[in-house]
């Protein structure tokens, strides 16, 4: 039986144009240059350039500053004036001022055209070196292939995952070319004995043993250390020391010697060279100090002045006086250049939006940590991102974009601005402290603790009350994890006395 109901909802769209601010603005830098450039080839009426009747904002895409947290009144209006095809109305692009919000974007170019110059060193990745040693060995042509197969497949942190018989699968279906396993592993043998030791083990415990085989054997603790891998891997894992020291028949010394030359093992070769090019860091923001004061600058290394082209705007200019009644294809040109003026408008409105919107959720960060930016490290103030929504007026989504993914290059360091928030805990005196500070407290208590009977996390809690800061166990185990610190048992270690 079909029924039939009308059913009134209220519903929240965001216009194309929010929908690309919303996008741009939680760009880093780096990222941003990528999106500008391919919007300049995706549009021609648009390019690089600043002129004195260059394309700007115009004032009726400001946000609304009535201190409402509403994600609407964050994001750039998308009230486009109808015009006829005929008229064009240009004073919506040209000439209005750039100092919205009550102040001009602060953009610094001032190492632009020293960084431009600057080369970019050749980089060769750990595969690339792996093929070169490949080179070197006596491998017949089908060793070869299946020695270009088993690289690879070797994972970024320098372990091979895949199954030998995948290996197989794949030498056979793209040369013909049918093999064994112990073909496979001759290769793959040789292979991890190459520079790096160790790389393109299939787990830890191969990689390790790997790394001993190739040592000399007058190197101390060797022999125990590979006993030790082999007939006690599990007791090592967990560092049960005691039952290593039963099953190998070893003494304090004899046990010290071994595990400390594992630990001195790579038990990750390899890891983070299989990428082709470096990443680097490029901060979105500079602080600097002006006497008293702050100067927050934006890097606009990467966000050039944008307009439409000149050409182009002649072009419409020339197409609007003539009497094109009827000339189908002088209208197809005006509605295209039409479409493509206002997608020019729409997307240099969202970038000067998101330069104003990071400056403003910059200075709010500041503010609230002037401490810090005036003595670093240890003046950390507790700071949620409410805080500075409320500061800047914004929602706290928008305050979560910018901060997603950006730097600041401060007289200390560069942070990601990430760092600047935390919760906080009250302490005996009743002062509220950046559980920042509460975890670099709680390493150093680790850092001097015994090694042979480190303190369990209710000890650490305890310690730390004593230092002022009552908190639960449950909260320094979720502290110490995230420090990457691991338990008490596996944090213990041996001591000669």
């Amino acid at each position: 039986m079909l029924n039939l109901q009308q059913k009134q909802s209220l519903q929240q769209k965001l216009s194309p144009q929010q929908i690309q601010y919303i996008k741009l603005l939680q760009l880093p830098t780096l990222a941003l240059e990528q999106r500008i450039k391919a919007e300049l080839e995706s549009n021609p009426l648009l390019e690089e350039g600043e002129e004195e009747d260059d394309l700007q904002l115009d004032n009726s895409d400001e946000p609304t500053d009535d201190g409402s947290s509403d994600l609407d009144d964050d994001l750039p209006s998308d009230d486009t004036q109808s015009s006829s095809d005929d008229e064009f109305d240009w004073d919506e692009f040209l000439n209005a001022p750039d100092d919205l919000y009550g102040y001009k974007a602060q953009v610094d170019h001032s190492a632009e055209e020293d960084d431009r110059e600057s080369p970019m060193p050749a980089l060769s990745s750990l595969a690339e070196g792996l093929r070169e040693q490949v080179g070197l060995l006596d491998l017949d042509e089908t060793e070869e292939l299946v020695a270009d197969q088993i690289i690879g497949s070797i994972d970024e942190d320098g372990y091979l995952r895949r199954p030998v018989e995948s290996i197989l699968d794949d030498v056979m279906f793209n040369y013909g070319v049918v093999l064994t396993e112990d073909d496979v592993e001759r290769v793959l043998s040789r292979i991890q004995r190459l520079d790096p030791v160790g790389i393109a083990a299939r787990d830890l415990r191969e990689c390790l043993l790997i790394q001993l085989d190739v040592l000399g054997d007058e190197v101390d603790g060797r022999e125990n250390a590979i006993d030790m891998l082999r007939d006690c891997y599990k007791p090592f894992t967990m560092k049960h020391f005691d039952a290593i020291k039963r099953k190998l028949n070893l003494d304090d010394f004899e046990l010290k010697e071994a595990y400390d030359l594992v630990r001195s093992l790579d038990p990750k070769p390899g890891e983070g060279d299989f990428a082709t090019q470096t990443n680097y860091i490029t901060p979105d923001f500079t602080v600097e100090r002006d006497n008293d004061d702050f100067r927050i600058l934006l890097n606009g290394r990467n966000a050039p002045e944008l307009r439409v082209s000149r050409h182009y705007r002649n072009m419409w200019n020339d197409l609007s006086a003539k009497k094109t009644k009827g000339d189908e294809k002088a209208k197809e040109t005006k509605d295209f250049l039409k479409t493509r003026m206002e997608s020019a408008r729409w997307f240099i409105n969202s970038i000067q939006q998101r330069r104003n919107t990071l400056l403003r959720v910059m200075e709010a960060i500041v503010e609230v940590q002037h401490d810090f930016f005036e003595h670093g490290e240890g003046h950390l103030k507790p700071m949620i991102l409410k805080d500075i929504a409320d500061i800047i007026h914004m929602d706290i989504s928008t305050v979560s974009r910018v901060v997603n993914g950006k730097y600041v290059q401060t007289e200390y360091g560069v942070y990601e601005l990430k760092h600047f928030f935390s919760e906080g805990i009250t302490s005996d005196e009743g002062e509220e402290v950046s559980n920042k500070e509460v975890k670099a407290l709680l390493e150093r208590i680790i850092a001097k603790e015994d090694k042979t009977k480190p303190y369990s996390d209710q000890k650490l809690a305890d310690l730390l009350a004593e230092e002022g800061f009552p908190i639960a166990r449950r909260t320094v185990t979720k502290y110490r994890e995230q420090l990457n610190v691991p338990v008490a048992r596996l944090r213990k270690q041996i001591v000669l006395a």
